[in-house]
């Protein structure tokens, strides 16, 4: 007989009652909670209600409320979301590692129907519409139509998907991104469900398989974006093993000042958490400025956690949360609900009383300026008067570098580098056009940070309808683009008036998708990337999104730019952000006249009367029907069978992952004599990994989707290829910025063979390694991993045959990912790395005593270099909780959680 839960009460709202389970009993018995920051009280209540004395017992409790004695922990806990959130980059291969699973498993003489989600699961396809088309009014319906053709293998499967599995919705393409929909329509804030002692009402959480998933805080909703391999695991009933975090206060006070955007105090807010370091900490935010702040401005924020490092960026519920839910078309009886839930439980905002954080940082929302960040890192904010100085500099930088390599070869007798710069004129729509380093080349309006905002999106519309007023036009080797997070922000242009004057400065509607941000900006013209490759040009992107990681926006674009909406418009009128927009002018009105941005900036008041024209029913008439899908993709015929049949396809093929799968794990053995496969400097990003952009015909990828007769046209992207792990290790690694210091000066996905010494693509020298049975390790310097939660960066690192990665520091999802595929992250002690080691890709490596491995375990590496020399170092294993060791020693999480389901873990 189950034992009651002793924290268990009642809640009733109007004529429905609720069970709850009482943050106020549990500060009766534990201690006085009131202290405790909001989101860790949201752990606390997520810990009272799975209490089992198992996987939750008493002391994690206690653990939790002892937290505000110190403001930290070392306690793990076991975190079960609510519900998981996906996207079709990141979950279509979650979904073919669930039909995997349900193979191995009847492979095993069980029951398919074992492999099941346990948690609701909503699935948005939004990253793969690419900007093919741009700058007509037939943008969006061509898009669209070469997105089915391209994606139909893709799209089929997961229809097949949302049939197969219970619990399981997927939203169709065309309709939003995940961000937006879950922000706009799935969250609750306090979700409610049946349960066999009556509806139970808790706290909304959740886990993404985006790092974004945590703009979905701004709603007081914790969640955060984990791996595919960590949220499939959670799907199917597995606690989020986790340290109870640290908890950063970020105290907002004071109005920002006109004219200042919700973009520009993101960058700034960036840019200051990612200074003080907050990776692996929660950031809560707090004070009398946040009533200066709208719903809209707290989930650009919160979307760009990922950016500032921290896993969350919680806003706590109150009367803004309460009435954005009503401006967004929730029924009234979840509103009532979330705010009779939050004040029984302590969980409403307020002002009064000291909470107790970790660190505390201070924001006067007043200092803010207008800001951009770039160019290739989004905390790498520079003003925007401060802008051309940028410029002006890394112009001066090249021009120094060029001399110091012309005395070089002078010096040597090689005589004297050509001065005469080579011509990047072209002809252009019968015009002449010469590119300059710093000419923009794309401005895009993209989904995610800032289509949620009204605000901005209204200042960009009005910006753009003075501009036309004025007379001023896009300049024409400008790529201009038009991408919303959901239907609504269209609706509320339109009805403003405003999406025409975009249309007639070619920021048409692309798409509803992420498009630019993940590297779908689409070709450039012909001309436009003949010059740019034949000059070695410095060509800029201007894009409202998140991330600017080099090679990810365009492989031709070395620098971007993130920026507010209405400064995209701006900055495609200039052509080029070698300008200081605050006093040159952006061109010439009718009578030619200059024209300033001051001139058609908007004023606060005509923001914020569009702004009040955003109405209930353009929310509740776009998502009356949010999982239906248009003709295209109803037309498409999917099998209704447990298992999938797996199709001769490019896109979606069986992975290994499961096909040997034991009812045992085998022991795990040490690593002997493993060889470099690179050696890697700071902030190697997940793109750096695995990129999700274009697919080179040169590169292992390109040349194995041409040796299965695909065209380079219908390459499509790495995004869209990870459902097929040939492409995906051969992608590993392959981004075409990734630079290994085994080959100084390189660029590209290639690396040294020792002891052969030949230089060969990384894929090409890891099967070498494989054919001689030798592991392999990866060294790399500070924050290894950071930017998207992209589990394929740890599956083709597996599949590479690495066995460990020894890095200075991890961004958090990347180690859990890793660890995830049963690859060991290792830590340097401070002080030591690649460099004092002086490490050059010669040596080979034995890490030893790994079957007798502990959480957060110091070990003994052993180097060996080329001349026969042998160097002993202490290294830290960052495998941090008893749960993660469990999966390593399974081989991965999923083969871990696969063995509890047939009763052999």
């Amino acid at each position: 007989m189950t034992t009651p839960n002793p924290f268990a009460d009642n809640l009733s709202v109007g004529q429905q009652h609720y069970q709850i389970f009482s943050l106020s009993k549990a500060a009766a018995k534990f201690g006085d909670i009131s202290r405790l920051p909001f989101s860790l009280k949201v752990l606390l209540e997520n810990l009272l209600r799975n209490l089992d004395g198992d996987t939750v017992t008493e002391a994690d409790i206690q653990a939790l409320v002892d937290w505000q004695k110190t403001g930290s922990s070392e306690r793990e806990i076991a975190f079960r979301p609510a519900r998981v959130l996906m996207q079709d980059f990141t979950g279509v291969p979650a979904v073919v590692d669930l039909a995997a699973m349900r193979a191995a498993v009847a492979a095993l003489g069980e029951d398919p129907d074992k492999v099941n989600p346990l948690s609701p699961v909503d699935l948005v396809i939004d990253h793969s519409v690419m900007v093919d088309r741009y700058a007509t009014e037939q943008a969006f319906s061509e898009n669209v139509d070469i997105e089915m053709q391209r994606n139909h293998e893709r799209y089929a499967f997961l229809r097949w998907g949302a049939k197969a599995f219970a619990n399981f919705r997927v939203v169709p393409p065309g309709t939003g991104i995940c961000h937006q929909v879950n922000l706009e329509y799935l969250g609750q804030s306090v979700w409610a469900q049946q349960t066999d002692e009556g509806m139970q009402a808790y706290p909304d959480t959740l886990v993404g398989t985006d790092s974004h998933t945590t703009m979905i805080n701004a709603l007081g909703i914790l969640g955060w974006g984990v791996g595919g391999i960590e949220a499939e695991a959670a799907m199917l009933g597995q606690p989020v093993s986790m340290i109870i975090p640290d908890v950063v206060g970020f105290e907002f006070t004071g109005t920002l000042p006109a004219g200042i955007t919700a973009t520009d105090l993101v960058l700034t807010v960036t840019q200051i958490l990612r200074k003080h370091g907050v990776v692996g900490k929660f950031v809560e935010f707090f004070g009398a400025g946040l009533a200066q702040l709208s719903l809209a401005d707290r989930a650009t924020i919160a979307n760009m956690a990922p950016e500032y490092g921290a896993t969350c960026g919680f806003f706590p519920v109150d009367q803004i949360t309460l009435d954005y839910m009503q401006l967004t078309g929730r029924d009234d009886a979840v509103i009532a609900r979330v705010e009779a839930y939050c004040q029984a439980q302590g969980l409403w905002r307020q002002d009064a009383g000291e909470l107790i954080f970790t660190d505390r940082l201070h924001l006067d929302l007043s200092s803010i300026e207008p800001s951009l960040a770039g160019p290739k890192r989004p905390q790498d904010r520079v003003t925007l008067r401060g802008l051309k100085q940028h410029c002006d500099d890394v112009i001066a930088l090249d021009v120094k570098q060029t001399k110091q390599r012309e005395a070089e070869l002078v010096n040597e007798g090689g005589g004297q580098i050509k001065a005469d710069p080579v011509e990047s004129g072209f002809e252009l729509d019968g015009a002449r056009i010469k590119l300059d380093d710093h000419a923009v080349v794309i401005a895009a309006i993209t989904s995610c940070t800032n289509t949620s905002n009204p605000s901005v999106l209204m200042a960009a519309g009005l910006l753009a309808k003075h501009a036309v007023e004025k007379g001023l036009k896009r300049q024409p080797w400008v790529k201009s683009s038009l991408a919303p997070g959901s239907k609504v922000v269209t609706r509320y242009l339109q009805q403003a008036g405003l999406m025409q004057p975009l249309q007639q400065l070619g920021f048409h509607l692309v798409g509803y998708g992420c498009t630019t941000c993940i590297g779908n900006s689409g070709p450039l013209l012909k001309p436009i990337e003949q010059a740019i490759s034949k000059a070695d040009l410095n060509v800029s992107a201007v894009l409202s999104g998140n991330r600017n990681f080099e090679g990810r926006i365009h492989p031709l674009v070395k620098s971007n730019w993130l920026a507010s909406p209405p400064l995209v418009v701006a900055y495609a009128l200039a052509g080029t952000v070698n300008i200081d927009l605050t006093s040159q002018p952006l061109g010439r009105d009718k009578d030619g006249n200059e024209v300033y941005l001051k001139d058609i900036w908007p004023s606060s008041q005509q923001i914020a009367d569009e702004v009040a024209k955003v109405q209930s029913s353009m929310f509740s008439k776009e998502y009356a029907k949010v999982f239906d899908g248009d003709a295209s993709w109803q037309s498409i015929e999917v099998p209704k069978a447990k298992t999938y049949a797996w199709p001769e396809s490019t896109y979606i093929r069986q992975p290994d992952f499961f096909r040997a799968l034991t009812r045992k794990p085998k022991p795990v053995s040490d690593i002997v004599h493993a060889r470099l496969l690179a050696i890697l400097g700071d902030s190697v990003t997940t793109d750096h990994i695995s990129p999700a952009g274009s697919i080179k015909l040169n590169s292992p990828a390109g040349e194995y989707l041409s040796e299965h007769g695909i065209d380079k046209a219908d390459f499509n992207s790495y995004g869209s290829r990870r459902g097929n792990h040939e492409v995906m290790v051969r992608g590993t690694f392959a981004n075409v910025r990734i630079r290994n210091e085994m080959l100084p000066g390189s660029e590209g996905g290639v690396t040294k063979h020792f002891p052969s010494g030949e230089t060969m693509a990384i894929f090409d020298a890891a099967m070498r390694y494989q054919q001689q049975q030798l592991p392999l390790i990866v060294v790399a310097g500070k924050e290894y991993g950071t930017g998207s939660s992209r589990d394929w960066a740890a599956k083709g690192t597996l599949m590479l045959g690495v066995r460990a990665v020894l890095a200075e520091s991890f961004e958090r999802i990347h180690r859990s990912n890793l660890i995830g595929m049963g690859v060991l992250p290792l830590q340097f002690p401070p002080g030591t790395n690649r460099k004092t080691l002086k490490l050059t890709g010669a040596e080979n490596f034995t890490l030893r005593g790994l079957n007798h491995l502990k959480p957060r375990q110091k070990l003994e590496l052993i180097i060996t270099y080329a001349d026969g020399e042998k160097q002993e170092v202490e290294v830290h294993c960052r495998i941090d909780t008893g749960n993660e060791l469990a999966y390593y020693q399974h081989g991965g999480i999923l083969h871990y959680v696969l063995r509890r389901m047939i009763g052999e873990a």
